[in-house]
């Protein structure tokens, strides 16, 4: 059954009643129910023709409505796992000769049969121009926010993290997206040239499930608390508060330098500023180590671990570093 805009619908689970205001794909349409638009797919609507008349009839109660035949339940393909998307539907306005966009509608698509919960942030010039938190069902979509096309073209950045609600067994997922303008003028061209409403983002098509940690081939003692000699303080290296990992700020070039070599490099760095901290007695840390698949991260989570001076350590969003740093706290 096809639908054209301006349609009224209805769902057919819910009965709520609401009207098309976009065509999205074959599969799919975006409706507007009580000033609100998001996609939904056409399998899940119809036309309200068939519950009008039945309802006009029961208001008559001399003549009984007739019954109706039921109709069939029709077989439904099972939907397959396609990912997880942030979806762009640009918005255009007639402008003297020609259509321009005006603005650009962002939905989270999942379209994976799981349960799962995200955090999304989007910052233009360290300022958040919209973040938003929530919970989303299998092959569910959500409508987030409307940007500017003035804002969209000075390249944001679209922070997102993923998490699914009912498997602990697998990793957390983040990233960050940025459009380049060279890029996003591409996108807006194949929209009106191809016809098509959308263009669209992959954002993960599966979670990883999280790898074990190895057992070591020796066994590691705990490390001993240092024994500090206030008198040489003066002399020491000066600790720091904040210390990037980053492997660009630590060695002037990485050529010929391995992943393994890169990574130790980063590790001994942070042990030596490690005790440099615990040696001034410093209260508090801040360790960059960035986001990517998370090896830095995990390894350095591990040294904190064995280290007895650390009391606490949190890897949580900031303004600052989004998820790309720890915060850890020594105690003495």
């Amino acid at each position: 059954m096809k639908f054209s805009i301006g349609d009224i619908i209805i769902f057919k689970k819910t009965g709520e009643e609401g009207h098309v205001s976009a065509y999205i794909n074959d599969e799919m349409i975006e409706v507007e129910v009580n000033g609100i638009s998001f996609p939904a797919y056409i399998d899940d609507i119809d036309h309200p023709y068939l519950k009008w008349f039945t309802e006009k009839k029961t208001k008559k109660p001399a003549t009984p409505p007739e019954q109706l035949p039921v109709e069939k339940e029709q077989f439904r393909k099972p939907r397959l796992a396609k990912g997880i998307y942030l979806l762009f539907l640009p918005v255009f306005k007639f402008d003297v000769m020609e259509d321009i966009v005006d603005h650009v509608k962002i939905y989270l698509l999942n379209e994976l049969p799981r349960h799962i919960k995200y955090v999304y942030d989007v910052k233009l010039d360290q300022q958040s121009l919209f973040r938003h938190e929530g919970s989303l069902h299998e092959f569910g979509h959500v409508y987030l926010h409307n940007i500017s096309f003035e804002d969209i073209s000075k390249q944001p950045r679209f922070n997102w993290q993923l998490t699914d609600i009912a498997d602990p067994k697998l990793n957390i997922e983040e990233d960050i997206l940025r459009i380049r303008p060279q890029k996003l003028f591409g996108h807006i061209n194949d929209v009106l040239q191809k016809n098509e409403p959308s263009f669209s983002y992959l954002l993960i098509e599966d979670f990883t499930i999280r790898q074990k940690p190895e057992k070591p081939e020796k066994f590691e003692p705990v490390r001993k608390p240092q024994v500090i000699n206030t008198k040489n303080l003066s002399k020491a290296e000066p600790a720091k508060y904040e210390l990037d990992l980053h492997i660009e700020q630590l060695v002037e070039h990485t050529r010929g330098l391995s992943n393994s070599e890169m990574l130790q490099i980063q590790l001994d760095t942070l042990e030596h500023y490690i005790g440099l901290a615990i040696m001034h007695r410093q209260e508090r840390m801040i360790v960059i180590h960035g986001l990517g698949k998370g090896v830095l991260r995990d390894e350095v989570h591990r040294i904190l671990k064995q280290t007895p001076e650390v009391k606490r350590y949190k890897n949580e969003w900031s303004g600052k570093y989004g998820f790309g740093a720890t915060e850890v706290y020594f105690t003495y």
